[in-house]
């Protein structure tokens, strides 16, 4: 059974992974950065994620990758 601080601890780092992938999300969708930076801002928000869930890279790819992938895909036309 988990304590109060852990379930606390794991509240925080979700939340956190929450705002940095809204912020991540925003700055793709309305700034003209070039397709290569956009990937590289989507790989490095991937590894942010894994700092604060290590072993859960799976789990980052079944809830935001497909989100950011359509994201890319439609300001760039990327198929």
């Amino acid at each position: 059974m988990a304590t109060e601080a852990e379930i606390q601890e794991e509240a925080r780092k979700v939340r956190r992974l929450q705002i940095v992938m809204d912020l991540v999300i925003s700055t793709l969708q309305q700034t003209d950065m070039p397709v290569e930076e956009a990937s590289e801002l989507v790989a490095a928000t991937r590894q942010f994620a894994l700092t604060l869930f290590p072993d859960k890279g799976h789990t980052f790819d079944l809830l935001y990758r497909p989100r950011l992938q359509r994201i890319l895909s439609e300001k760039y036309n990327i198929i």
